[in-house]
């Protein structure tokens, strides 16, 4: 499936993508900030293509012009979802984009994007998404979407084991269809 955008296509993974992903997903700046490791080799990015990747409603971010590979986004339901908060027909939202791609407004056009499969075609009654709160690139982009605040937690972070700050926000499908940010 190919969700169309003014200027990105959103696409299923492919493991002929694989050298881009690990040169965009091995800076140290990407996986760390959102709790997962750098990738380490051509051969990682292809297992996560093949593994996670391939997981329903998760897309390559695109560059519609040039076919450009730039980042990553996808929806998580409740039963396989990061959060707690997900109940039963609720959906995760999860993106990156790599470094060299930041500023460019990309990460708010493909989540804008999913908001409008995960409520006007999912029929999704909330979506959540969540950042640490040391990442202000993905608190702007989700400020920037439209979510709100909803609470935070203090969790170990899954590579360090440090405790860190979780910030939850949401949006639900009300405040998306009566919100001026519809994409």
């Amino acid at each position: 499936m190919e969700i169309i955008g003014d200027r990105l296509l959103l696409r299923e993974w492919r493991v002929e993508d694989a050298a881009v992903l690990y040169s965009l997903a091995s800076a140290e700046e990407i996986g760390p900030m959102a709790g997962w490791p750098a990738h380490r080799s051509v051969e990682e990015s292809a297992e996560i293509i093949r593994t996670i990747f391939s997981a329903p409603e998760t897309y390559a971010i695109v560059l519609r012009e040039s076919g450009e590979v730039v980042g990553s986004i996808g929806l998580l339901a409740s039963g396989a979802a990061h959060s707690e908060c997900v109940a039963e027909g609720e959906y995760e939202l999860g993106f990156w984009v790599g470094r060299e791609y930041w500023g460019r407004g990309f990460a708010p056009e493909a989540s804008a994007l999913l908001l409008r499969r995960c409520f006007d075609e999912l029929g999704a009654p909330r979506l959540w998404c969540s950042h640490y709160d040391y990442n202000h690139n993905s608190a702007r982009v989700q400020q920037k979407c439209g979510f709100e605040f909803h609470h935070t937690e203090e969790q170990s972070h899954p590579l360090s084991g440090v405790t860190v700050r979780v910030v939850y926000n949401c949006m639900t499908a009300e405040l998306w269809k009566n919100s001026c940010f519809e994409g």
